[in-house]
């Protein structure tokens, strides 16, 4: 159900492959997923979430996860790369104005 869209640092070029919408990976491997992505913070906060709850966090945060993942990579200076029409359809996935 996640969608793929090709992402591009702004200064350096780097290219990377983001994703919106529902997230099976959150879902079966919870809080490594932000680990493996690069987000140590993040990966621990989410530990720590799904330790209190007692697993609950990571059946809601699949359904938020990619969203949040790709709103931080659009605020440090990552862009959108993808065709004019994917481009748009993230846009919308993730409620950027244009």
């Amino acid at each position: 159900m996640a969608t793929e869209i090709q992402i591009k640092h702004s200064a350096s070029g780097m290219i990377k492959t983001g994703l919106y919408g529902f997230s099976w990976t959150y879902l079966f491997f919870g809080w490594f997923v932000p680990l493996f992505r690069g987000e140590l913070g993040v990966g621990a906060l989410h530990l720590l979430f799904t330790f209190f709850t007692f697993g609950l966090w990571q059946l809601i945060v699949c359904f938020l996860y990619n969203k949040q993942y790709m709103t931080r990579m659009l605020t440090n200076g990552w862009v959108l790369a993808g065709t004019d029409q994917d481009n748009l359809k993230a846009r919308a996935a993730l409620n950027i104005a244009s």
